[in-house]
């Protein structure tokens, strides 16, 4: 990352001062490349909702459109062996918002993974919405502590390198805006899978693009990323896994 950050012009801002209000990005001390500052004004803003059209999710119609869903996400501790063995996300909880982004990005590649891309390509816009409307709802009723928990000190210096807690919220399960996803409580092998694979480049079968996530996450080593998503994973948080009854 050296190397990287040295090639690019900075301003004086840093990934935890970037605040998303009112469709506008305001920015505060400290640095961040002007370039990649430029990147995640252009994502805020459109993710504007002034800017979506005016198609809205019912959850109620999205109850009968996820067959292709329940079969992974239905299911308590499935997991998924591509491109290794983890418990798949849970997504019952999750904000509309970022599933129906997640789903977007399979459908156009920006995310790589041949099943995730081939049930998304079947889906209409407002299917996803749908779809993302009804799990949405779903969050787990538990009260939630405003903080995250106290991590170890070395965990801290990570989190605090990554700014974790300024897109996704002081406690990991209210982000700033809800294009960003609740991460407290997520599946660890999950989350660890996720963020290896902002730092998958050239692969044509599995790999997030994403320039906010990438920078993140190749500034740490692969453990390191471990120890991030242990930590987080063992956050309390609103996601989980709501088994359809042919599951129960």
């Amino acid at each position: 990352m050296e190397g990287f950050h040295r090639s690019l012009t900075y301003i004086n801002v840093s990934y935890s001062e970037l605040v998303y209000k009112n469709s506008f990005v305001i920015i505060m001390q400290r640095q961040i490349p002007r370039t990649l500052a430029a990147t995640f004004s252009l994502l805020l803003l459109s993710l504007n909702p002034a800017n979506a059209n005016d198609l809205v999710g019912n959850a109620a119609n999205g109850e009968s459109k996820i067959a292709m869903c329940i079969g992974c996400h239905g299911i308590v501790g499935y997991q998924s062996s591509f491109p290794e063995v983890y418990k798949v996300p849970m997504i019952s909880g999750q904000t509309s918002k970022y599933i129906v982004n997640s789903l977007k990005a399979y459908q156009t590649g920006e995310r790589k993974h041949p099943t995730m891309r081939s049930v998304a390509k079947g889906l209409s816009e407002q299917d996803m919405l749908d779809i993302a409307a009804y799990y949405e709802k779903h969050a787990s009723s538990v009260t939630l502590p405003e903080q995250a928990s106290p991590a170890p000190a070395k965990v801290s210096e990570l989190l605090t390198k990554g700014a974790c807690n300024s897109c996704h919220g002081a406690n990991y399960s209210k982000p700033i805006d809800p294009s960003f996803p609740k991460i407290a409580g997520q599946s660890r092998d999950y989350l660890f899978v996720a963020l290896k694979s902002y730092k998958s480049d050239g692969n044509t079968t599995w790999g997030r693009s994403n320039a906010i996530m990438g920078g993140v996450a190749k500034q740490f080593s692969n453990a390191e990323l471990k120890e991030l998503a242990n930590y987080i994973g063992r956050q309390p948080g609103e996601l989980q896994v709501v088994p359809q009854a042919k599951f129960r």
